[in-house]
């Protein structure tokens, strides 16, 4: 805005001489005029359009992973591994100028472990509007395709989407949700996209994002997160070779996975399958401080504890991780206490 005023103080300094040279209709004219030249003259920059304008690449990809490892950071528990795996992928692909592929990352976990935080907060790394920019597209198996006898017709519409999109932003950010729930061979329709073409019809999709979300594969995490615990090792030992290769051969043979025998598991299309680790007591009770401090209320450790209670805790035995994770925190603040 500084700019847009500096720009139109020099456009007026000609026209500001003695008042009596021009009349006064004249000179109001001749601002008015040099005041839209000007202001044409700058919007006529990409940067100062992408101003007031939403735009596609809109931030500096230097920018963009900076925010989102902080936001991680900030805003992520309990999830080493996310945190680790998703800065370095989304940086190292934001980075590459030459990259050969789009980028894949399928996220699983328990419902309530961040897999849709985690996707937002990508999105807000890219687009300051975030979820809400034009250049991110949210799929909903459940909503977007719900009838098995239409899965012909939703594969020519979903390939139809990702080619229009692109075409307009290479930079598109596709996100499928409730991929435990897709149909089987709707996701492979989009192969060609995720394949290591340089162009396809004319268009190439190597700087798109696909990032796809499933509860599938959680029974294999939790496994191998109570291995360490029943070992007595710590969860931030675990490694990624610990769970990816395990975890993707699960969700390949999963017939509920939306990847059953999927040719994008198949060809080795997915850059990274991310294990979102079962949350554990000590994280809910960060996901209910943060909530309390957004509501702007102080957290005493008397609080913090007796919503983390009242939560729902796994294996029935030793109750170390909540089965809803931090999802019904809100909820549980809304209906314990009167704010």
């Amino acid at each position: 805005m500084k700019l847009l005023r500096a720009a139109l103080g020099l456009a007026l300094l000609p026209l500001l001489g003695p008042a009596s040279a021009v009349e006064p209709i004249s000179l109001g004219l001749a601002i008015a005029g040099a005041a839209a030249s000007a202001l044409t003259g700058i919007i006529s920059y990409p940067r100062l359009y992408c101003y007031f304008r939403e735009c596609c690449l809109q931030r500096q990809d230097l920018r963009a992973a900076a925010g989102l490892q902080e936001n991680l950071e900030k805003r992520l528990f309990g999830q080493h591994l996310v945190s680790k795996v998703v800065v370095k992928a989304v940086r190292g692909f934001l980075n590459n100028t030459n990259a050969k592929k789009p980028l894949a990352l399928s996220l699983h976990g328990w419902t309530g472990t961040g897999k849709n935080f985690v996707s937002k907060i990508v999105a807000e790394s890219i687009y300051k509007r975030g979820l809400h920019s034009k250049y991110v597209h949210q799929f909903v198996a459940t909503l977007h395709f719900p009838h098995a006898n239409s899965i012909n017709l939703y594969k020519d519409q979903l390939q139809s989407w990702i080619r229009g999109n692109v075409s307009i932003c290479p930079r598109s950010l596709f996100i499928f949700d409730e991929m435990d729930k897709m149909h089987a061979g709707l996701i492979d329709s989009i192969k060609p996209f995720l394949d290591y073409y340089e162009l396809l019809d004319g268009v190439s999709y190597r700087q798109a994002i696909f990032i796809f979300l499933s509860n599938a594969g959680a029974e294999k995490i939790t496994e191998v997160a109570l291995d360490f615990w029943r070992k007595g090792r710590s969860r931030e030992d675990i490694q990624l070779t610990d769970i990816q290769n395990a975890l993707s051969m699960s969700v390949f043979n999963n017939k509920n996975s939306g990847f059953w025998h999927s040719t994008l598991i198949d060809r080795n299309l997915i850059d990274y399958f991310v294990p979102f680790l079962p949350l554990e007591y000590r994280h809910v009770k960060m996901c209910v401080r943060v909530e309390l401090e957004a509501r702007g209320h102080a957290a005493d450790e008397e609080l913090l504890s007796r919503v983390a209670e009242e939560m729902t805790y796994f294996p029935r035995e030793e109750r170390i991780y909540s089965d809803k994770g931090c999802k019904t925190v809100d909820s549980k603040l809304d209906y314990y206490f009167d704010f």
